[in-house]
């Protein structure tokens, strides 16, 4: 019994400073991972919000087939959602990327080559990449983008810096929302990926552009009805971070819950 009562009270305390360890790691300022960019506003994996509502984002477009079909569904389900552009695919096809900002969603940065930067980062070849893609959604929507969003969700702290200072927020995705669409895992995987975890504030990544036959669209005819029926609003992540909770206090706004 007092072996067992020793065990017991070992393990309790092991546990204890490990999740000591672990609350302190997560807040140390030292250690820069998700919670240290998070804390700083320096980048957006998702929006704290009390809210219902949801942003999906497209990565890899615009393309004429996959974008337009798309678009059909999202306008059934008078869905808003960020479509983080290329910028070589919205100079070739331009009505495809105007058809985007017409339908009223929001056309964000993915550098112009759908480039995985690798560590080190190059300041110079960020600022090419980015400038050249914010030339060509200027011409489509005669403004420049506010979101950024890297290839792969490779960064570190000169691209953190860089497209910051450029005014474009980095924005990944919620770790519990990688659909993995690209890899054409089945409409039904895609669909209980986003269904058995959404959350108020989740940001859902999707792709407008896939190899091969695309199974998003058809899964999304089935996720935005079912989305819609728990109550979830469809919004740009622009929108989403004006949602959050901090935004709401800040301007004073009631709080849903």
């Amino acid at each position: 019994m007092k072996t067992g009562c020793r065990i017991t009270y070992t393990t309790i305390t092991a546990f204890m400073l490990l999740l000591g360890l672990t609350n302190s790691a997560l807040a140390s300022p030292n250690i820069k991972n998700r919670y240290y960019y998070e804390q700083r506003g320096d980048m957006i994996w998702e929006v704290p919000t009390s809210q219902k509502v949801i942003a999906l984002t497209f990565d890899d477009g615009p393309d004429p087939s996959e974008t337009t079909q798309i678009l059909d569904v999202l306008h059934k389900y008078n869905a808003k959602c960020t479509f983080f552009a290329i910028g070589k695919k919205i100079a070739a096809y331009p009505e495809v990327a105007k058809q985007v900002i017409a339908e009223g969603h929001e056309l964000a940065n993915h550098t112009y080559n759908h480039v995985y930067f690798k560590k080190p980062i190059s300041e110079q070849q960020i600022l090419q990449e980015l400038e050249l893609t914010e030339k060509e959604i200027v011409k489509i929507s005669g403004k420049h983008s506010s979101l950024f969003r890297p290839p792969g969700g490779m960064y570190d702290d000169t691209l953190i810096d860089v497209s910051n200072n450029m005014g474009l927020k980095p924005v990944l995705w919620s770790w519990h929302q990688d659909t993995r669409d690209w890899n054409r895992p089945g409409v039904w995987s895609i669909y209980s990926k986003v269904i058995r975890n959404a959350k108020n504030g989740d940001i859902v990544l999707f792709h407008d552009y896939v190899h091969g036959q695309s199974q998003t669209g058809e899964a999304l005819k089935i996720i935005l009805p079912e989305l819609a029926k728990q109550g979830f609003r469809f919004v740009t992540v622009s929108e989403l971070i004006e949602l959050s909770d901090a935004q709401q206090v800040k301007h004073g706004r009631h709080l849903a819950f």
